[in-house]
């Protein structure tokens, strides 16, 4: 049951900003051109859904004049590419009523393109493209250098964007294209002088933050340690993937985290944190291979690129290496400890941005499981299973605090392994759908152990219903994938705690869709449950969504599945309210009897609802 739009507080309207004066920057001819372009209509609905008829037009009238005057106060000051993307896009979405924006500058060394893309409602996501002959619209128009008006935006791969158009601008200066300015709007056209005018400040902006940092980079190598940075580590982990890829030979990635470093600094002074920094720096220098390479990752982070080395001889390096820290003894705090993670290519991936999470994510687990007769676990990625806790949880970790930016999402690539996920037995299904469900509910703080839940309760009705053994053990799968389709969600609308806009309460209505079509679809084996996951929030009157369905046109399985929901729903805590109690909560469920539910299966699940857990 969805209670998204019930019981909650209403949120509060943005408020607009107005003025007029000219601006001086404009190129000549420019204001001519803009006051000439008449009013228009234009579809200002921010979801129309995957596969939603129900668009709606609103008529907006464009001060142009007025926009320009705002363009030039706004641009003002800004000191990075994120701010002056952000002024932009407040700009398209509340002056020209733009569906999203989205901005990327390419990046020479892995030939791809990273876009930033934000929403009407400020929900920010990654795509990375990549350049490389297959006939993008976004490598089409940044090679041209040319603009190009796409009709749908499916290319980016955000499962609500579809029903929009995209203009895409390239970033030229000095005749270098830097990257790409995307504008969801349909009616792009209308406005594309001043979207032009938009990205040609940006492709300034850009050059003369490129120009700045060349000036500033006069090193590769870190002050403190005197080892490699973290840029040029980079530069020579892509060749040295390079040569192994050609030579067909491994390589390993070790990452060194010295352990409590921060309370270290904190209890001693940052002196004392340095100066154990160097000592590891000092000690992996005097005890790697000329060719292998060294470098200080992060803050308390020290990296070794190993050529020609498989996961065993780096474990056996990392052994030797902690061993022989564990004997470095530091004044006021003994031996230094680290945790280490390993990852090989090509065998734990041939991406070189995966292989350095999954070296990090085996570094997480490694602090986690501590130490064992005095010495740190070292963990490499093949030592442990992606769908287990820890792993999960490492991993989610590492994608939002370093690697957002670059174009991994840690939603898409759940689903990926899902799809990639080798299948050996009933039990392991069970074990990786459990994972992935709860992933899911993670991501919205209110519905913790949700699925696990449902699953449990719609079991249970199954089975007072003499449904046949078969049967209930595919309810009880079904259900507890019923919300997976949430992980095509934004964050903020699932965690929202107050009332659901109209257009954040469309885009939360997709999730069973999303989980039908875009999670189970592709998995064969898992057809049989898509009516379950697709229509549980169908009503038995015909108001429900995504189809309206009425009745037995709802699959039982689906019919199951919703009554089961909607009580674990009431008796769970939400931030607007306080769970309810059985009693209550059956009495809810008697109230929609015939309404949204089947009448017989509530008589049946009132019947059992006394011998289930209250709350979980």
């Amino acid at each position: 049951m969805d209670l998204n739009k019930l019981n909650r507080p209403d949120s509060a309207q943005n408020q607009g900003i107005t003025g007029k004066q000219s601006n001086p920057i404009l190129p000549e001819g420019l204001v001519s051109k803009i006051n000439s372009l008449n009013n228009r209509t234009t579809a200002n609905r921010l979801y129309a859904g995957y596969n939603n008829h129900n668009n709606w037009m609103q008529t907006a009238s464009i001060d142009y004049a007025e926009i320009i005057k705002f363009f030039n106060e706004v641009i003002k000051d800004k000191e990075t590419q994120n701010e002056l993307f952000y002024s932009l896009h407040n700009i398209c979405v509340n002056r020209l009523n733009a569906m999203f924006t989205a901005f990327g500058v390419f990046n020479e060394q892995s030939s791809y393109i990273n876009l930033k893309i934000i929403d009407k409602i400020g929900s920010t996501f990654t795509s990375r493209i990549l350049i490389n002959g297959h006939g993008t619209p976004v490598e089409n128009s940044f090679k041209s250098k040319q603009i190009i008006f796409n009709p749908d935006s499916d290319f980016l791969n955000i499962h609500y964007l579809t029903s929009s158009g995209v203009g895409i601008i390239p970033l030229c200066s000095a005749d270098k294209c830097s990257g790409v300015f995307l504008v969801g709007d349909t009616n792009f056209e209308s406005s594309a002088e001043i979207y032009k005018l938009m990205a040609n400040y940006l492709a300034l902006f850009v050059q003369n933050k490129e120009l700045s940092a060349k000036v500033m980079l006069n090193t590769h190598t870190d002050a403190l340690t005197n080892l490699n940075n973290h840029r040029k580590f980079q530069e020579i982990l892509a060749q040295e993937l390079d040569k192994a890829n050609r030579t067909d030979t491994k390589t390993s990635i070790v990452i060194f985290d010295i352990n409590n470093i921060s309370q270290i600094n904190k209890d001693f002074g940052p002196a004392k944190g340095d100066e154990i920094i160097k000592i590891v720096a000092d000690k992996i220098k005097q005890n790697v291979r000329n060719n292998d390479t060294a470098a200080r990752y992060g803050g308390d982070e020290i990296a070794i690129i190993l050529p020609e080395t498989d996961s065993a001889d780096a474990k056996y390096l990392a052994e030797y290496l902690t061993y022989a820290l564990s004997c470095c003894l530091v004044d006021d705090v003994g031996p230094i400890k680290v945790s280490v993670g390993i990852a090989t290519y090509p065998d734990a991936t041939k991406d070189q941005e995966k292989l350095l999470i999954l070296a990090e994510q085996a570094m997480y687990i490694s602090k986690s499981k501590g130490y064992k007769n005095g010495m740190s676990t070292i963990v490499s990625s093949e030592d442990f299973d992606f769908w287990d806790d820890m792993a999960l949880s490492s991993f989610a970790s590492i994608i939002a605090k370093r690697h957002s930016q670059i174009g991994i999402n840690f939603d898409e690539e759940l689903v990926t392994k899902f799809h990639n996920e080798e299948i050996i037995s009933q039990n392991h299904l069970i074990e990786v759908v459990t994972s992935l469900a709860s992933a899911i509910d993670a991501k919205d703080e209110y519905t913790k152990g949700h699925s696990s839940s449902v699953s449990r309760y719609s079991e249970a009705l199954a089975r007072a219903l003499n449904l046949p053994e078969k049967d209930v053990e595919r309810i009880k799968l079904g259900a507890l994938l019923h919300d997976i389709g949430k992980i095509g969600i934004p964050e903020n609308v699932l965690r929202k705690p107050s009332k659901l806009t109209d257009e954040e309460w469309e885009i939360m209505k997709q999730h069973p869709i999303i989980g039908a079509e875009k999670v189970l679809r592709p998995n064969e084996s898992l057809h049989d449950l898509i009516p379950m996951v697709k229509y549980h929030h169908e009503h038995w009157d015909g108001t429900g969504y995504p189809e309206k369905l009425k009745g037995e046109e709802i699959p039982l399985n689906a019919r199951i599945v919703s009554v089961a929901d909607a009580y674990h729903a009431l008796i769970s805590d939400r931030p607007y309210r306080k769970g309810l109690s059985v009693e209550k909560a059956c009495e809810i469920l008697k109230l929609g009897a015939g309404i949204h539910w089947d009448e017989r299966l509530v008589r049946a699940f009132i019947s059992i609802a006394p011998s289930l857990a209250t709350k979980i």
